[in-house]
């Protein structure tokens, strides 16, 4: 079998960012995969899976009720590594045309307050794995660290 292309990436260079995993097409549509990586793989510790599980209900819950951006969402979802998320999005974009929407969206998760969307027993399949306080502790983080400061958009 082909390696396919996220294998082909050097994780041990691999440095938090906001990357274009890749682009396919589905019928006439181009639809952008997102490596919205928060974590240095093998070099950092993962997100808990409380926070990681935690940043998905959040991030999905704002970016399909964005205004701008809602009828282009097509998933929000953890990486099984827990290094970060993979976002889709129907459209043929590049990684700079999304770092404003993932500033709006972790700044919302860092100064959320409240029930977390999602999680009663009938909403979720794992409603008592999260923890709010990691998650934006991690949001923070990220926004601190990477996206609002030079956040790279480029494979290296």
């Amino acid at each position: 079998m082909e390696k396919i292309a996220s294998f082909t990436i050097d994780h041990t260079k691999l440095m938090p960012g906001v990357y274009v995993s890749r682009k396919d097409k589905v019928g006439d549509t181009v639809v952008t995969t997102f490596d919205i990586r928060m974590k240095a793989p093998n070099r950092e510790p993962v997100l808990t899976n409380e926070a990681i599980h935690t940043i998905e209900h959040l991030a999905a819950t704002y970016l399909r009720n964005d205004e701008t951006w809602k009828d282009r969402i097509v998933y929000w979802g953890p990486m099984g590594c827990l290094t970060g998320n993979y976002l889709i999005i129907s459209g043929d974009y590049t990684a700079d045309d999304i770092v404003p929407l993932m500033r709006k969206t972790f700044e919302f998760i860092a100064d959320f307050e409240g029930e977390i969307p999602g999680t009663k027993a009938d909403e979720c399949g794992n409603y008592k794995m999260h923890s709010l306080a990691e998650a934006k502790a991690e949001s923070k983080r990220y926004l601190d660290e990477v996206l609002n400061n030079n956040c790279p958009t480029v494979y290296e």
